[in-house]
């Protein structure tokens, strides 16, 4: 199957829900015009279905290969990257001062979600590498920004983040890797990381690990933690390359999926022969607050991630419509007329509608939280960004956590779709799947994610956030009602959903506040559906508003059947979906007794 950017619903999003206008009126856009956007969207489309996409079935079956100590990557996947690095798409969201194009996140947004969803294997490099340059740059020294950050954007270096040991997966309280303080001021790291996203490769000349580490007598836990710069080649002062670090490859993990990405176990002051001096490493900010370093990149790529999800979702629907649409077996209830294609079978209808609803409203909901990002950014009044921030803030956990929980339903469903021949390798359908299972598990797994949301952004601002995000869905129901004509029906049901959903995320958020106090624990219980009931209903709150939108386009005179099949996608969320939210909602409210059950026959099996 051919993949096929959808850039008309991207453009969609951009301009009716996510208000592109309004983000590039802001303070530093001046020079980005909607015409640029467009363009810039249409070269992405063109460079990923041409140069990335043809080969995420390569990467899963040829994948990257470990040999005496060096990696190899995928078939076509270094050339790839070198048309990537000269396309400029490193670079395309980061500051003009480091040598970036300072185009804004909500523009950046669709050109990643494009990228991974041509190919998730490739695309994890340079997502890894936007967190480096994000933190170098907020966090580094002007020595550090200077020697790293521009051959990061150019392409010629890449960069990984190593959190991960075979004793801290995600208690990075555990963390041992040593880092000792030498006389020319730099680090000498010894230990061990594992599961580290193209930590080692032939795509780039050198790679920039972000690692973080232990000083001999820093404080036990988290509070110890301090971030280092480890490069694979060594700086010299003129910027070209020394000699080799002390940080090598020793193995790359066998993995379910995203077979093209090299996941490297890393060994730092091990040596070729026995143990070493250890790897130089660089110090970044003050010791110590290593792991408040880390989250500026973790942050980064948990909405990064987010839209991987969205891509893995856009990927499986379009293999799924295909294959319905060309699979003919068996006749229609109702109409024995003969074979009809699968498509016009009632249950793969239905299918492919909770498909589409859950890759549209992922979508939306992504790009809206990215267009307050950028509000947050570049908004004049102080206040007003404060606000968006806190929005942004929010949105991350349920960008992160329902986009990547979504993938793996979509992707499952689009194997039921092609039926048995989604169980066989050969149809590309099970790949899918496989690569969407490591998304809610990538930058902290989705109960990290729920913990994030209740605890930080629930429970810290007593719910100001989610509930003026209730407010406007209630303003949206009320818009819902007032459509009149042949639509009056449809959006009737609409109304009548999604209050509903939002009459439910509302009594969790108002159980959430009023037990955290008495039973902390019974909460926390109930994070994960929290967090997915709120994914849930703002995706249908997006897609109602989609669905408004493309009335006013209808009665405004558009004869494009995209805008009626909009409206058919948010009922079918409506219908299939949304009801959800009830059920999210008791499980919230059940979860402190469940809770309780759960700590006695815990005790019992002791």
């Amino acid at each position: 199957m051919t993949f096929q950017v959808p850039l008309q619903d991207i453009r969609f999003v951009l301009h009716e829900l996510a208000d592109l206008t309004g983000v590039l009126a802001l303070p530093g856009f001046e020079e980005i015009s909607a015409d640029l956007v467009d363009a810039v969207l249409e070269e992405n489309a063109r460079f990923v279905e041409n140069e990335v996409a043809p080969l995420n079935r390569v990467g899963d079956t040829q994948p990257a290969l470990w040999q005496d100590g060096h990696v190899r990557t995928s078939p076509g996947f270094r050339e790839a990257f070198q048309a990537f690095v000269q396309g400029g798409w490193q670079g395309l969201s980061h500051d003009a001062e480091w040598g970036g194009q300072g185009l804004p996140k909500l523009v950046a947004a669709p050109v990643t979600e494009s990228l991974n969803a041509g190919n998730l294997s490739f695309s994890l490099c340079p997502l890894l590498t936007d967190g480096v340059i994000e933190a170098l740059s907020l966090v580094g020294t002007a020595e550090q920004q200077q020697r790293f950050i521009g051959p990061l954007l150019a392409g010629r270096w890449t960069g990984t983040m190593n959190l991960t040991e075979p004793q801290a997966g995600s208690d990075l309280a555990l963390v041992k890797t040593r880092a000792v303080h030498q006389d020319d001021g730099s680090y000498r790291l010894q230990g061990q990381k594992i599961f580290i996203t193209y930590g080692d490769h032939d795509l780039a000349e050198n790679i920039v690990h972000l690692v973080l580490a232990r000083t001999p007598d820093a404080p036990a836990g988290v509070k110890g933690i301090s971030l280092f710069i480890v490069p694979k080649f060594l700086v010299n002062e003129d910027g070209t390359l020394g000699p080799r670090n002390d940080v090598y490859c020793a193995s790359l993990e066998h993995k379910l999926g995203i077979h093209g990405s090299p996941t490297a176990v890393l060994l730092y002051g091990a040596g070729k022969g026995g143990v070493g001096e250890g790897a130089v490493g660089y110090r970044i900010g003050e010791e110590n607050r290593g792991l408040e370093y880390m989250f500026i990149m973790m942050n980064a790529a948990r909405y990064a991630v987010g839209l991987q999800g969205v891509a893995i979702c856009e990927r499986a629907l379009q293999q799924a419509q295909a294959y319905a649409v060309e699979r003919v077996q068996g006749s229609v209830p109702g109409d024995p007329s003969g074979p009809v294609a699968i498509a016009h079978h009632p249950d793969v209808a239905r299918m492919l509608g909770v498909m589409r609803g859950l890759t549209e409203g992922a979508r939306a909901v992504a790009y809206v939280a990215a267009g307050h990002r950028d509000h947050a950014a570049h908004a004049v009044d102080e206040a007003d960004k404060a606000r968006h921030k806190a929005v942004y803030e929010y949105f991350v956990p349920i960008v992160k956590a329902f986009s990547t929980e979504s993938s793996v339903e979509v992707a499952s469903l689009g194997i039921q779709v092609h039926g048995g021949m989604g169980f066989i390798e050969e149809t590309g359908a099970a790949q899918y799947y496989r690569d969407a299972r490591i998304l809610p598990i990538y930058e902290g797994t989705t109960a990290i994610q729920a913990n994030d949301f209740v605890g930080r952004k629930l429970l810290r601002d007593g719910g100001v956030v989610a509930r003026t995000q209730i407010a406007a869905m209630q303003a949206c129901t009320a818009s819902l009602r007032a459509v009149q004509g042949e639509h009056a029906q449809a959006f009737g049901l609409l109304a009548d959903r999604l209050q509903a959903g939002t009459q439910s995320y509302a009594s969790a958020v108002t159980f959430v506040l009023d037990h955290a106090r008495t039973d902390v624990r019974g909460v926390f219980a109930g994070s994960v559906p929290c967090l997915m009931l709120a994914g849930t209903v703002h995706a249908g709150w997006q897609l109602a508003r989609a669905a408004l939108a493309s009335a006013a386009a209808i009665d405004g005179g558009s004869s494009d059947p995209f805008y009626r099949a909009k409206i058919s996608t948010a009922v079918q969320y409506a219908v299939h979906v949304l009801p959800r939210a009830q059920a999210l909602a008791s499980e919230v409210e059940a979860g402190v007794l469940a809770d309780r059950y759960a700590r006695l026959e815990a005790a019992h099996t002791r």
